[in-house]
């Protein structure tokens, strides 16, 4: 026979499993109800698509997007439609997200996250980040 106690621990691991995604998709500590989305596009500077309109998120120079991003141009995502979100951190004080998106510049991905809008600027507080394979990313060049 089991316990009492063994049955109430169980439905609060149960309980917990449950919660667990449900408390992932809360917003940030600054605000809680903030959205979570997922948006695609590719990880890149952000000097290139405001100077270049030309540039889209699956058309590109990977070299300059790389050089950009090496010499401190800040990393943003491009969406299909020719958004740009920041990448943040859900906490405060922000912390750095440069070198954990270092990894995807020059990739196509798929991001989700709690998004900020504030006069036209957007930001994503990532959650989950991977790279979209089956997206083929056409180097333009120089």
């Amino acid at each position: 026979m089991r316990s009492p106690l063994f049955g109430a621990l169980s439905a609060m691991a149960l309980a917990a499993m449950l919660m667990g995604p449900a408390l992932a998709r809360q917003g940030t500590k600054m605000d809680p109800k903030a959205k979570s989305v997922t948006i695609e596009g590719a990880v890149r500077d952000f000097a290139c698509p405001i100077q270049n309109p030309a540039g889209t998120a699956s058309s590109f120079s990977l070299k300059c997007a790389r050089d950009c991003v090496r010499h401190g141009s800040p990393i943003i995502i491009l969406t299909n439609d020719g958004l740009i979100y920041f990448p943040i951190s859900p906490d405060m004080p922000d912390s750095g997200q440069r070198q954990k998106m270092m990894p995807f510049v020059g990739k196509y991905v798929q991001a989700t996250g709690p998004v900020f809008e504030r006069k036209g600027s957007r930001a994503i507080a990532i959650t989950e980040i991977k790279e979209l394979k089956n997206v083929h990313v056409v180097d333009e060049g120089d």
